[in-house]
């Protein structure tokens, strides 16, 4: 039989000691003889040093990509924080904006509480038009039960916009003065000379709509003002409409004529103050 062969058991704490007594030993004669172990030195420094470049150099790999990305993170946090604030900016910007639409709107639409103060006004928005787009016609937000009904008159924009016709219990449809369907009695400001303003929405085309029915010897001339009429049947007296411009003498010759330029911006409209009155229930409306 073959003989087994014996382990040999080394102890840690042997093994342990070994290894300082060596360590001790080689510090002694590098200490005592340092020109001995100087090629050992050498050959361990010539060994070791590309591994610590190396290593050097990608720790400082690391080290630039960890930073790198730290940076990265923080400038996404940065932008994702500048994106918060500048929505809330655009949040208030909006706000702001829409406050000054709505005082600018009630501003405007009350330029007309010194006319017929005894009388109550009502602010509507304008929730549909024509479907023409030229704002013959259009539909506001208050009817029956804000105490609207038909023939009260509808201003905006420093000008008369037309008549109520119909109404129902939450709306309300305006006709406007540009209306191939509208005819309304004014006068001049300065002559006070009679004459009818007539809706034409081809002619509207070009800002301008018919003033008829002034006498031969109007003395009107262009940018004068137009109004309504004391004798208008439908309309309050004194609410202003327009400038006449281009007064010429009509092809019968026994009047004169002219456009009218309204000065509503139809186009834009979007809000309107009617006047809770009716013309024939008004009482000593005198010129």
């Amino acid at each position: 039989m073959a003989r087994e062969k014996k382990k040999v058991n080394f102890s840690s704490k042997l093994v342990f000691t070994a290894l300082a007594m060596i360590c001790v030993g080689l510090i002694v004669v590098s200490y005592l003889f340092p020109d001995v172990l100087s090629p050992v030195r050498n050959a361990v420094g010539n060994f070791f040093a590309p591994m610590q470049k190396g290593i050097t150099v990608i720790g400082e790999g690391i080290s630039d990509k960890l930073k790198l990305f730290s940076d990265k993170k923080e400038l996404i946090e940065q932008n994702e924080k500048l994106t918060d604030e500048l929505n809330n900016l655009k949040v208030e910007i909006q706000r702001l904006g829409q406050e000054k639409s709505e005082l600018s709107f009630y501003r405007e639409l009350y330029e007309y509480d010194s006319v017929y103060q005894n009388s109550q006004k009502v602010a509507a928005r304008v929730i549909s038009r024509d479907p023409n787009g030229l704002c013959t016609t259009f539909t506001v937000d208050k009817g029956a039960d804000d105490g609207i009904t038909p023939d009260m008159n509808v201003v905006a924009g420093g000008g008369l916009v037309g008549i109520v016709t119909e109404t129902g219990k939450n709306w309300a449809k305006i006709r406007t003065i540009i209306s191939d369907d509208s005819a309304i009695s004014g006068r001049f400001q300065i002559t006070s000379d009679n004459c009818i303003v007539r809706g034409n929405t081809k002619r509207m085309e070009d800002g301008f709509i018919d003033v008829e029915m002034i006498s031969l010897n109007a003395e009107v001339y262009d940018n004068y003002e137009v109004v309504t009429s004391y004798i208008s049947d439908k309309y309050l007296p004194g609410i202003l409409i327009g400038y006449v411009t281009n007064v010429r003498k009509d092809p019968s010759e026994l009047n004169k004529r002219a456009y009218l330029a309204p000065v509503v911006d139809f186009e834009h409209l979007e809000a309107v103050l009617i006047i809770k009155a009716v013309r024939e229930n008004l009482e000593g409306l005198e010129e």
